[in-house]
């Protein structure tokens, strides 16, 4: 038994409060969200970004099953397209994230005065 979170936790329940999957997740990890929020990832699991000629951005997610998940559907085609470095952008937006002191999450944002933008913001 460990003294934590207020009262006596075991190792196990401890654990399980610390990792997800079977990774130790630290508080500075840079979490990437779909444009309508309804999937979240954590950007270290992502092995590459694509952009398609619709503009829709996808993340590629490492390991064996080649999982991907579009984070980016601009939808109807008289609205704005994904700029063609969008997919870029992504990748610049975290790596200047992975240094941050707490856990950020990144999510495509689009309005009519400034079209497709990465906004980031604390969890």
């Amino acid at each position: 038994m460990i003294a934590a979170f207020g009262g006596d936790v075991s190792h196990w329940e401890l654990d399980a409060a610390l990792m997800t999957g079977v990774r130790r997740v630290s508080a500075q990890v840079v979490w990437v969200a779909k444009d309508d929020g309804s999937d979240i990832i954590r950007a270290d699991a992502i092995a590459g970004v694509g952009r398609d000629y619709n503009g829709n951005i996808t993340a590629r997610l490492a390991g064996g099953e080649s999982s991907t998940v579009t984070l980016v559907a601009p939808g109807t085609s008289d609205g704005p397209h994904t700029p063609k470095d969008f997919h870029r952008q992504l990748i610049k937006v975290v790596a200047e994230l992975s240094h941050t002191a707490e856990a950020t999450i990144v999510r495509p944002i689009c309005d009519e005065a400034h079209g497709w933008r990465w906004a980031n913001e604390p969890m």
